[in-house]
């Protein structure tokens, strides 16, 4: 193959790329030596000889060449650009001798799949071993990747050796590898570099490649589909592609045998493949190595949602009554919870954002595409919140060249095994009680919320305008005997502090009462500028699921714009009874807010042009609460609050539940007039507003607080 011809085919594809919607991250380039280098790759999709090698030499610079399925070469319209990429049919007569050339001199670096086939099942795992399965026969993966960087390592070394002892053999081996540069042959070393590639989501859909086939073709086969539906839908769809490259394997360490270091150094002629001591110590090498290569390749599996909730609804005991899909929930929250922590295995670069909405609701369908896919092929039913799952279709063989279509649920499960410490932990969690789960689920947030905490008072902390940390610690009160569980949330630059004396009276009152600190708040002005809304709304979330683990009836309210986020949850979780919300701010009477888009705008293209001394960050704030409260307020804050508040308006009328809204007549912050507009877009059935005629905006705080206090008491025990 030609480099011309090389070049013109990596361009084409770059130019292709640019139609795919997948999202392709590479992680472990590092990991990539000098030298003659194998590239051993996992292998689910024809797609992977195409686009693997365009990305390796995107970043190795060197042509890229690899082996492909024999039957690629018998479609016409493929065979010359497939030649002219450098792929090389595997029943080429030439094959062996091509890939120990192009090795040997470094010049050209080589991918070979060692499964030998597309794994459309990813079913590797047989009594504990490696092995594939293609239509009923089982085998082991290839060690012909091991074979060829051993037979490379020997050669480099036995002209290292003949160079100084036998000149006439250097020469014939020269002349039998077609070496020009062989400082640059010796000089180096063989490696192999394990590779995985791990798809997101990788269920097969409905794209443009199959909706042609299905117009060009009257009736196209089960095979076609499954394989123009699964491969379409990583060019056409956002599929997140995670491509990996694992540390490299020396092979030189492999030359070390007494029988082998004798046919090294011996001066006379010998032929390596013919000498039958040589070959079985060579092939006992290549096992240990393929061992090697394969338990690296499928260690570094990205994890993803697929693989935890397929694992885990795998494992899931048999309950004729069916599984409540919030303990299912429960469970892949705590285990992903674990993963993370736990630190030795390739995860999603989503499970490092907060998984709250897990377990409110599920706004990102991690849950509801699963079950979607999960129903449309039998695997499970779901009724009445309950998940009635078919053991069967996890166990039954099915047509191998069918299944990513016929049952991916059991693909994604597959993934998981050869990665068997986490496939063991899933099946640990999958077995634990409701009771249990919910319990670690419970004290994991509460760990979590605490953590979180620390680190941002440590990370953000101001000598001299930062509180003490208690003032922005969350506040849990417990009550043996609760009537009802209450979430308390504070208002915009202020802390759990500003709560803390109602939540003691209604602690007083038998209740359970949490108080959370919202993202950004209890450690300093810059920590809040840089927190977005969305931030809250988690810290919200994160509360309310520690109360509804630890209570049966739950009540959510909050100040400010705490209540603007109370109302913002009951928009999209059911099991709240009812919600109040105390000067919840629908339009800022301050001033300065209007002015806020402007400066945001202009604080960005101040940044852009590296101007940030002249930027107008925060303006001066002077709050009632100062021992609680920011004395400079971010910018950046007050329109995450705008944006919020947009956020909310439209969902107001959506709100089934009791609501209470209090206001001061006077309040100097929110606007009365924009609080009884809030108020009559509620679309609930029952709601009260009580006006209260103070001159102040922190009316949950100071004089008269206890008539606020009994009223919004008054409206919580009509409800629990």
């Amino acid at each position: 193959m030609n480099r011309f011809a090389f070049e013109l085919s990596s361009y084409t594809l770059k130019t292709f790329s640019g139609f795919s919607n997948a999202n392709i991250k590479i992680s472990g380039k590092q990991n990539i030596p000098d030298g003659s280098i194998i590239f051993t790759a996992n292998h689910f999709t024809r797609i992977e000889t195409i686009f693997l090698p365009f990305h390796i030499h995107n970043i190795t610079k060197k042509e890229v060449w690899s082996l492909a399925a024999a039957e690629l070469f018998d479609v016409q319209i493929l065979q010359g650009f497939l030649n002219n990429l450098g792929a090389v049919s595997t029943k080429d007569p030439q094959r062996d001798e091509l890939i120990l050339k192009t090795l040997l001199s470094g010049d050209v670096q080589w991918i070979i799949f060692p499964e030998g086939m597309m794994v459309k099942n990813k079913k590797l795992i047989k009594k504990d071993q490696f092995a594939v399965t293609d239509e009923g026969t089982v085998k082991r993966p290839h060690t012909g990747a091991a074979i060829v960087a051993l037979r490379c390592e020997f050669y480099r070394e036995r002209l290292r050796r003949m160079k100084d002892l036998n000149e006439s053999e250097f020469d014939r081996l020269v002349n039998v590898f077609e070496i020009e540069n062989i400082d640059q042959v010796l000089n180096q070393e063989t490696h192999i570099v394990p590779v995985n590639i791990t798809y997101y989501p990788a269920s097969p859909k409905e794209n443009i490649l199959s909706r042609i086939a299905q117009i060009v073709m009257k009736n196209p086969s089960k095979r076609v589909m499954d394989e123009l539906m699964t491969e379409g839908s990583m060019l056409f769809s956002n599929v997140d592609i995670n491509i990996r490259f694992g540390e490299p394997i020396n092979i030189k360490g492999y030359l070390n045998d007494p029988y082998i270091e004798s046919m090294l150094t011996t001066k006379r002629k010998i032929e390596l493949d013919g000498d039958t001591n040589a070959k079985q110590k060579l092939k006992l090498f290549s096992i240990e190595i393929m061992e090697n290569y394969m338990s690296a390749v499928y260690a570094m599996t990205t994890l993803n949602y697929d693989h935890v909730l397929a694992c885990i609804l795998k494992h899931f005991p048999y309950r004729k009554d069916g599984i409540d899909i919030y303990e299912f929930k429960c469970k892949v929250y705590f285990a992903i919870s674990w993963l993370v922590s736990d630190k030795t295995c390739c995860l999603s670069d989503v499970f490092f954002k907060n998984q709250i909405h897990l377990l409110t609701d599920d706004r990102f369908k991690r849950f509801a595409d699963f079950f979607a896919i999960a129903e449309n092929t039998n695997v499970i039913k779901i009724k009445d919140g309950k998940i009635f799952k078919d053991q069967t279709k996890f166990i039954t063989k099915l047509n191998f060249h069918t299944i990513r279509i016929e049952n991916p649920i059991l693909v994604m499960a597959n993934e998981v095994e050869p990665v068997r410490e986490v496939e063991e932990f899933l099946k640990k969690v999958a077995q634990k009680s409701n009771d249990e789960i919910k319990n670690l689920v419970k004290d994991i947030i509460l760990e979590k919320i605490d953590r979180d905490f620390y680190k941002d008072y440590n990370d953000n902390y101001i000598d001299g305008e930062s509180k003490e940390k208690n003032i922005g610690k969350p506040l849990f009160l417990k009550h043996k005997i609760e009537q009802a569980g209450i979430l308390l949330i504070h208002g915009y630059m202020a802390a759990p502090e500003e709560m803390k004396a109602f939540a003691h009276y209604l602690h007083e009152k038998s209740f359970t009462v949490y108080v959370p600190r919202l993202k950004g708040h209890g450690t300093a002005p810059e920590d809040l500028a840089k927190t977005k809304f969305e931030q809250w709304v988690e810290s919200v979330e994160e509360a309310f699921i520690v109360l509804r683990h630890s209570c049966k009836k739950i009540i959510v309210g909050g100040f400010s714009t705490g209540a603007g986020l109370a109302l913002e949850l009951s928009t999209r979780v059911d099991d709240i009874k009812a919600v109040f919300a105390a000067a919840p701010p629908m339009r800022l009477q301050d001033l300065g807010s209007y002015f806020v888009p402007a400066i945001d705008t202009w604080n960005a293209m101040i940044k852009t042009i590296h101007l940030d001394a002249i930027a107008k960050e925060f303006i001066e704030n002077h709050p009632e609460n100062p021992h609680i409260n920011y004395v400079r307020n971010p910018i950046a804050g007050i329109r995450q609050l705008e944006k919020l508040m947009d956020h909310l308006e439209p969902k107001l009328k959506t709100i089934n539940k009791p609501v209470l809204v209090v206001q001061s007549r006077k309040d100097p912050v929110v606007d009365p007039q924009g609080t009884l507009k809030l108020f009559e877009r509620l679309g609930s059935d029952i709601k009260e507003y009580y006006i209260f005629d103070y001159e102040r905006h922190g009316i949950l705080i100071g004089e008269g607080v206890k008539r606020v206090y009994k009223s919004i008491e008054n409206f919580i025990r009509q409800w629990v």
